[in-house]
Parts: structure tokens; C-alpha cells; sequence
């Protein structure tokens, strides 16, 4: 299944994708694609639902049809940094002894098609391509041979990141990470039976048309099953947790020189499977209430 959110920026309805690609209404099912819909037994309630028998939906979505973050209610969105080989060494940095874990705030949530607004004085904000997890079944020292067993589904994130923020200031990456729109996930969560293999799934994303990345989740160095497991160690995993896996090489960072949003770019990516993001970014004199 496809599973979505559509409609206003906080008014978001439950949705999934048909095999026509429409959306149909899920609102008369279950209150939002979050929590307990998530889980084992939510999500195969859904499957045994013919999406025929379903309202559809007016509107094309990612055209006149707004979609939302494709998960509702996230209570933790958990990031790990550094997790592919090539991308490790187009930053000049050692390979992790073990998974780096920081946090993107909540509010950083947006659809796959809002703006990203540039936050005030961002002199280094960058793009990340990444894969999202999404928890269906909770847990606590899961163990990595039943790790896929607590996903629900995956979507596109783009882990948006101000550097300077991030690694120039004091302190610990997540001021770099959690502004406002930098967190756009979705257009949808597939759930985990329609991926065949989450090891080798084609990513890329472009600025104004040019490719920056191009990468695989081969390359991952932590795979997901450890990932899972290991967060568990620190943290309870509950339904709707997110946790994004980290990106390939392309990074306006690893550039030379390096490059960076300023404002007027359309950023476009994609995860083979997982479906597209594409979105206008808006420069920080364009900010909400800004005069």
C-alpha cells in the first residue's frame, strides 16, 4: 500500500494512492496515518480494504492536490549521520565506529511539495537525500534478526541542513538540522511488503534540473535492521517514529567549490519505489512576517 495525507497544512486528511493513481479517503477508516493504523494489525486491516469501495478524492496529487508529511503525529524523528561509505569520504571523515544519532525537531515536518524557507542569517543550507523508516510495531532492545518486523512502510525525506549552524557554532549538530521546512517527507509511506529489497534502491535529487546526487542504499554502511536495533538500545521505538538513514554523495558541502541554497532554486528527488519531492526554496528575506 501507498498511504498518505492530503489536503491543508494542519488539516491533513487520511489517504492512500489506488492503482490508478487517485486517492482515495481513508477518514471513515481511521483518523489519520499515525499511531495505531501504523501498527501490524492496522495496517492489515487497511490491506483488506478494496480501495474501490473508497470516496475518491478530486485532484491530482503533487499537483492540485496538496499531500502532507505521509505520517501524522511523529514523536520522535531520529537521524543518523555519516551511514554511507562513499558519502563518508566525499566529507573527508572516518567511518563511524558506530551509528551517529541526532535528532531533527518535529516541527521541521513539511510535505513533499512545500517550500523550503532558508532560516535568517543561513549562509550554508544544504540538501540530503535520504530514506525514512517509519516504526510500526514499538519496541525496546529489539533485536536486529526482527528489526523489519517494527517497520510500517518508507518514504523520501530530505534532510535539509544548515552547515553552519550544524558544525561552525557550538554544541551538537541538531541546530543545523531542525528549522523550520527542513524535514519534507513523503508523498507517501509504502509499506514494507512492496519493497523487495531495502539494500538497493536508486536515490538522487536534482537543483534547477542538475543532478547533485546520485547514490544507492547499497552503500549503506549501518543497514536498516542494525539501525533499528540499535536506536532501541537508547530510546523506545513507537508507532510513527522516523528514523531517516543518511545520504549518498552530492552534498552542496562535498562540493568543490562548495555549493548552497540561496533562495529561487527548485530542489527535486526521488527514491526508486518511494516516489518524488519536488518544491520552490524560498530565500530568508522571504520568511513568514518578514517586512
Amino acid at each position: 500500500m501507498k498511504l498518505l495525507r492530503y489536503g491543508p497544512s494542519g488539516s491533513e486528511k487520511p489517504g492512500l494512492l489506488d492503482a490508478g493513481g487517485r486517492v482515495r479517503d481513508l477518514s471513515g477508516i481511521v483518523p489519520d496515518i499515525a499511531g495505531d493504523a501504523l501498527t501490524p494489525d492496522g495496517l492489515d486491516a487497511l490491506r483488506a480494504i478494496d480501495p474501490e469501495t473508497l470516496p475518491l478524492v478530486e485532484g491530482t496529487p503533487q499537483d492540485d492536490l496538496r499531500l502532507g508529511p505521509c505520517v501524522g503525529r511523529v514523536g520522535k524523528f531520529i537521524c543518523i549521520g555519516l551511514n554511507y561509505a562513499d558519502h563518508a569520504e566525499e566529507a573527508n571523515m572516518p567511518i563511524p565506529p558506530e551509528p551517529v544519532i541526532f535528532n531533527k525537531w518535529t516541527s521541521a515536518i513539511c510535505g513533499p511539495n512545500d517550500p523550503i524557507q532558508i532560516p535568517d542569517a543561513s549562509e550554508k543550507t544544504d540538501w540530503e537525500v535520504e530514506l525514512g523508516v517509519v516504526i510500526g510495531k514499538g519496541g525496546v532492545y529489539i533485536d536486529e534478526a526482527d528489526a523489519l518486523d517494527h517497520v510500517a512502510g518508507l518514504c523520501v525525506i530530505n534532510d535539509v541542513s544548515e552547515r553552519e549552524f550544524q558544525i561552525e557554532r557550538a554544541g551538537t549538530w541538531d541546530k543545523g538540522k531542525g528549522c523550520d521546512t527542513f524535514g519534507p517527507t513523503g508523498p507517501w509511506l509504502v509499506t514494507r511488503d512492496e519493497i523487495e529489497d531495502i539494500d538497493a534502491l536508486d536515490m538522487w535529487l536534482d537543483v534547477d534540473g542538475e543532478r547533485q546526487q546520485t547514490g544507492s542504499t547499497a552503500t549503506m554502511i549501518y543497514k536498516v535492521p542494525h539501525l533499528i536495533a540499535y536506536c532501541s538500545r537508547f530510546m523506545s521505538l513507537q508507532p510513527g517514529d522516523i528514523i531517516s538513514t543518511g545520504t549518498p554523495p552530492g552534498v552542496g558541502m562535498g562540493q568543490k567549490p562548495q555549493r548552497y541554497l540561496a533562495g529561487g532554486e527548485t530542489v527535486t528527488l526521488g527514491i526508486a519505489g518511494l516516489g518524488e519531492q519536488r518544491y520552490p526554496v524560498r530565500a530568508a528575506s522571504e520568511a513568514k512576517g518578514r517586512r
